[in-house]
């Protein structure tokens, strides 16, 4: 005999629940996990949240080619037809439009093999708009004038869309999107999202549901200096946060390596090999009292840990590396550019030469410049033109 299930449901609970059942309505979102088996422990639920994905898929239509030749010929009458277009091989692609129909075109649309045929979608990384007083209008120089830019009806909207509602819209947007590029990422891909104390609870768990909390990785402090800004009655937020997850337990990750300190150098010149470097089983070997108080360290270890002129491992807190300001080379005048050195560090430790990585929030298109000069294929997209 089938026992009943209790639920710790009150009368008007009960007869809420047959009104809205006899008048065909959803249920609250509460009683998915009272009445019915759901194996998340936790989950991030919003004003509005609901779980139909974008499938549109359009068709991209081609404004521009620049052509350059390929390595992959040595003749290059092979590339190109007689109106120098290139004919095979991947081109590199900048997408203007909404991100959400861009991502669900590439997911399920005629470019996804051309994706599949590069190797797969191995790196994706995001900044996207988690300010929410952000400004879109912003000077333009062409020619030694100056132009003001205000924004478009589209990034206007965008903009409505995303921050309407406050936090609501904002992870209501990011979180069809994510979805989407998880689908699109390679089974060994991993994805990186820049972000700062505004939206990274809620990212965190947003993430943690779609790519699984056992694929979290490092969240990355990206620290900057104080630059003598007006007093606050709290401790100034100097740092953004980099969420880095990966899709599966598969993944490229190259361990970079920052300079040493000269204090650092004296400090463990005794554990110093000939070679300058310092493996766990050299430093064990070398002074077995140094990890004494330490478990879990296995000893068999001859990974380098330190070395004299590669340096160690760098972790997950990032202060070598200057927000832009004007007066920087690479300063573009975007309110949010990031620097070529965070980017770098991103796609050198998540991808090879020759993968292809993306990124759908460009903005000032810091992610394609570099990638194209670390030798990875890429896609970029924007809504801003």
């Amino acid at each position: 005999m089938a026992r009943q299930k209790s639920y710790d449901l009150s009368e008007s609970e009960l007869r809420d629940l047959a009104a809205l059942m006899q008048q065909g309505k959803a249920l609250p979102e509460k009683y998915r996990f009272i009445l019915f088996e759901d194996k998340r422990e936790v989950e991030l639920v919003w004003n509005g949240k609901n779980r139909d994905i974008c499938t549109t898929v359009l068709p991209f239509q081609t404004l521009e080619h620049i052509d350059e030749p390929r390595t992959e010929s040595k003749t290059q009458n092979d590339l190109f037809d007689s109106r120098g277009r290139q004919m095979r091989g991947w081109a590199n692609k900048l997408i203007w439009g909404d991100n959400k129909l861009i991502l669900s075109s590439l997911k399920s649309g005629a470019l996804r093999q051309q994706i599949e045929e590069a190797g797969g979608l191995k790196l994706i990384y995001i900044d996207p708009p988690f300010d929410v007083g952000a400004d879109f209008s912003m000077d333009i120089e062409i020619g030694g004038e100056t132009f003001h830019k205000e924004p478009n009806l589209l990034e206007q909207i965008a903009y409505r869309d995303t921050w309407g509602r406050g936090a609501d819209s904002f992870i209501a947007m990011i979180y069809e999107r994510l979805i989407l590029m998880r689908d699109l990422l390679a089974e060994d891909g991993s994805i990186y999202v820049h972000c700062d104390w505004r939206m990274n609870s809620f990212l965190r768990v947003a993430m943690a549901e779609i790519f699984g909390s056992d694929r979290f990785l490092s969240e990355i402090a990206w620290c900057y200096q104080d630059i003598g800004s007006r007093a606050t009655n709290y401790f100034k937020r100097k740092h953004d946060s980099i969420l880095f997850y990966s899709k599966s337990e598969y993944r490229t990750f190259n361990v970079l390596r920052g300079s040493l300190s000269k204090s650092t150098i004296e400090r463990f010149s005794p554990y110093f090999d000939d070679n300058g470097q310092i493996s766990y089983r050299h430093l064990l070997d070398t002074n077995p009292g140094v990890f004494s108080k330490l478990k879990g360290i296995p000893t068999d270890l001859d990974e380098i840990w330190m070395d004299k002129n590669e340096g160690a491992q760098i972790p997950d807190w990032w202060t070598d590396i200057s927000p832009l300001k004007r007066g920087f080379d690479e300063y573009l005048n975007y309110p949010t550019q990031k620097p070529e050195a965070l980017t770098r560090r991103i796609i050198e430790s998540s991808t090879n030469k020759g993968d292809l990585v993306a990124d759908f929030f460009c903005g000032s298109g810091t992610m394609p410049a570099v990638a194209e000069k670390l030798g990875r294929k890429w896609i970029a997209t924007d809504l801003g033109k």
